[in-house]
């Protein structure tokens, strides 16, 4: 199969599915792709998402699933084996579980400046399609996000979705409450198809299905901890909340900083690191495993020490002054 025909799974659905984190529109994202296909277009189809506390950072799935006009849909069920699956943050584009299921001859979209061959080998995938997308520096440029970048990559692999079909959907969805983003998200997903970048791998080997990805119960009757006992404290230092990230961390420019101490008092995950000298407090940096990247501590500084910067691969821990240096 070519990378986004139409070809149903054996149930004769055509599933696609969103990775991402919260705070860069995938709901949104797939809510405006199955209603283009839905209302738009004549397919049947359905979109759910699945994620825990709705805030900024956390783990979002959304699923959407087509079906041709005769087939109906009465399944609800998350999609464990897409044709597509479209990773919104480059974290997830490093782990291999983030295409479990996916269809041998799918299509994995990645928002990434990272080549296919990288991810590749980052995400061990022996045979498919790697579409790469610097979905996040079209959304920048064009003062959007990344999800209507994305969509537009989507359409590109679904030939069966039409991209007119698509451009009403946002201008509808934008123009009710924010019409002055509209035409910049029409731009937005147009560059999304246009600058995809696909690369086909075929397989070397026998062609082995991807075993699906299912959370196993936490504990079982027998070892279910007494009720109320905290196992992994929230201020751990083994936290880790770079992948909360969308894109921008602050970055410190030390020469102009007077340690005032206004960043440290609105960085809700005390990333500052400070050492008591002689002659007072300093700020030494920054701690990254520890910042999601809210960029408050930018808003606050009154010298222009502390800027707003993209991240690229490797950059936090090139800059990173360890909090816990003795644990690091």
């Amino acid at each position: 199969m070519s990378a986004g025909r139409f070809c149903p799974d054996r149930d004769g659905f055509f599933g696609i599915r969103f990775e991402s984190i919260g705070g860069l529109g995938a709901h949104l994202a797939g809510q405006m792709l199955a209603e283009a296909g839905v209302l738009r277009q004549g397919l049947n189809g359905s979109h759910f998402s699945s994620y825990g506390s709705e805030k900024k950072g956390t783990p979002v799935k959304s699923f959407v699933r087509f079906a041709a006009p005769d087939r109906e849909i009465r399944t609800s069920s998350p999609v464990e084996t897409p044709q597509v699956v479209v990773i919104f943050h480059e974290a997830f584009g490093r782990s291999p579980a983030a295409i479990a299921g996916l269809a041998p001859a799918g299509t994995v979209i990645v928002n990434t400046t990272s080549t296919a061959e990288e991810l590749r080998e980052a995400l061990r995938l022996d045979y498919g399609t790697i579409g790469v997308l610097d979905a996040l520096g079209i959304a920048v440029e064009e003062k959007t996000r990344v999800n209507t970048a994305l969509l537009g990559a989507v359409v590109r692999v679904c030939p069966f979705l039409d991209p007119d079909a698509l451009r009403e959907t946002i201008k509808a969805t934008f123009g009710r409450r924010h019409p002055e983003v509209v035409e910049a998200n029409i731009r937005t997903f147009d560059r999304g198809f246009d600058e995809l970048r696909l690369t086909e791998f075929e397989a070397t080997g026998p062609v082995v299905e991807r075993p699906p990805a299912r959370q196993a119960p936490s504990f079982g009757y027998l070892e279910a901890p007494i009720g109320g006992v905290i196992l992994e404290a929230g201020n751990s230092v083994v936290k880790d909340l770079s992948t909360s990230r969308v894109g921008f961390v602050p970055e410190l420019v030390l020469e102009k900083c007077v340690h005032c101490g206004l960043c440290d008092i609105v960085c809700p995950d005390l990333c500052m690191v400070w050492d008591e000298k002689a002659d007072g407090v300093r700020l030494l940096g920054i701690d990254y495993q520890y910042c999601k990247g809210c960029l408050k501590c930018t808003e606050v500084c009154p010298t222009g020490a502390l800027v707003e910067v993209r991240e690229e691969e490797g950059w936090a821990a090139r800059h990173t002054v360890p909090l816990f240096a003795e644990v690091s």
